[in-house]
């Protein structure tokens, strides 16, 4: 199977996520809030570097759990261009 390239869009939308994450985090170290959401501290780095820019919604949902985030804020946060203009539809 092969995976289609991700667009400049969508690892933009990942480099975003993780800089949420980092900031939600703020002094607690990533083992803590890797332990608490019951993933490793090496998908949380790679998450919050943005290598890891599409993680699954499990994941998304026990990190945003762990750090006090709800869905909405991770999705504020993470969709839209910060200087994006909303499409007429």
């Amino acid at each position: 199977m092969v995976r289609t390239p991700l667009t400049p869009q969508e690892r933009r939308r990942g480099e975003r996520l993780g800089e949420l994450l980092r900031q939600a985090r703020g002094g607690r170290s990533m083992v803590e809030i890797a332990a608490s959401a019951g993933i490793s501290a090496e998908t949380l780095r790679k998450i919050e570097t943005g290598r890891a820019p599409t993680p699954a919604f499990f994941t998304v949902a026990a990190l945003a759990g762990a750090l006090g985030l709800s869905m909405d804020e991770i999705l504020t946060g993470c969709v839209q261009e910060p200087d994006a203009v909303p499409l007429a539809g």
